[in-house]
């Protein structure tokens, strides 16, 4: 009987530990899937912004070149898809691929007009459009830092156990996988006074081995210099709440 009770002190001391483990487990598999969530949100709510900006673009540019019917529709269609909720994070990413694209051509098509590119409110919808993505950017590292978190331990035993034991599934990362999609062209407006004293409109050229620069028409399109001090995937970035820093 005395022989007994060590060993079942020695279980009793087991199950605890294996219980408070199980607990701890959990308890982490519902931070991060919150995490996940909230980076979630906060790219979305970019992303809603960028669709409110897109429509003032095509009338700027409809003031000028009202004849590309075809890709104002082209550009409402993509939108519009890239805007209907319910998507998942990877056809989210399909959607905004096509949408880059037909904002791309949009812009293509306002190099042909001088006075549109030197429009103030154009000017003004480029620069908005640029600072948007640059947050998008910033909240999809984020966002793709905590997926990367969250999949390594549903996958990692044994956390796996608890994972399979209460429904944790993997997340799906938010990414670009057409990288021409993200690029296109900034247009600058050198001053090249002759006799008339008007201004010619240039393209930036990227010097040999260095990225092409991008404007804030793109998925994920930011121009490099901008780069330093911005957080690395995982990190937190500018805006975001205290409360949902990594641990």
């Amino acid at each position: 009987m005395d022989a007994i009770v060590p060993i079942l002190i020695i279980v009793g001391v087991v199950v605890v530990v294996v219980l408070i483990w199980a607990i701890a487990t959990y308890n982490g598999f519902v931070r991060l899937r919150n995490l996940v969530q909230e980076a979630w949100r906060q790219i979305d709510v970019e992303l809603h912004r960028r669709y409110e900006l897109i429509p003032n673009l095509m009338q700027t540019v409809k003031g000028y070149a009202a004849h590309e019917r075809q890709l104002f529709q082209e550009v409402t269609r993509a939108r519009a898809e890239a805007a209907t909720p319910g998507s998942t994070p990877a056809q989210q990413a399909r959607q905004e691929n096509e949408l880059s694209a037909a904002v791309g051509r949009l812009f293509a098509v306002a190099e042909a007009y001088p006075d549109l590119r030197a429009s103030q409110s154009f000017l003004a919808l480029q620069d908005e459009l640029t600072n948007t993505e640059d947050r998008i950017a910033a909240g999809r590292r984020f966002y793709n830092g905590n997926v990367r978190q969250l999949n390594t331990r549903v996958e990692a035993f044994p956390p796996n156990v608890i994972a399979s034991m209460f429904g944790f599934r993997r997340a799906e990362y938010f990414e670009v996988n057409d990288a021409v999609v993200r690029t296109a062209p900034r247009v600058s407006f050198a001053d090249t006074q002759g006799s008339t004293g008007t201004y010619a409109p240039t393209t930036q050229q990227p010097a040999p081995g260095q990225a092409t620069p991008s404007f804030g028409g793109q998925r994920g399109g930011y121009d490099p210099s901008r780069d330093a001090g911005r957080p690395t995937e995982g990190q937190q970035p500018q805006g975001y709440p205290d409360e949902l820093r990594e641990q």
